[in-house]
């Protein structure tokens, strides 16, 4: 949009002032952190990562791991991309670190 101002004493235009659209700001696509069931990480173990890692109540993170266990897999928590993979590196740390083969990934959420 272009606006004119005009000198009142002599008529004279005295500029040109251009207003810009404000920029659209998309929201960052979001994943989900997934862990993976396998045949050696005790149940017991699951509950305590999901717990550490996501702050979930025992509950809550039973219940994740159960789908886990049931499912063969089970979603803990939807993230921006970063997020995602630095929770994912977590367990994956704590797994190896605690010698268990737990396993997790990310996957990008489904519209």
């Amino acid at each position: 949009m272009n606006n004119l101002s005009k000198d009142t004493s002599n008529g004279q235009a005295l500029g040109t002032v251009t207003l810009e659209k404000k920029p659209e700001v998309k929201e960052p696509p979001l994943f989900q952190v997934v862990l993976l069931n396998d045949d050696y990480t005790p149940m017991e173990f699951v509950v305590f990562v999901i717990q550490k890692i996501f702050g979930y109540e025992h509950g809550k993170a039973t219940e994740i791991m159960l789908s886990v266990h049931n499912k063969g897999k089970g979603v803990c928590g939807i993230f921006s991309k970063e997020i995602a993979e630095m929770k994912c590196n977590e367990i994956n740390n704590l797994a190896q670190a605690h010698e268990h083969p737990l396993l997790s990934e990310i996957e990008p959420l489904s519209d």
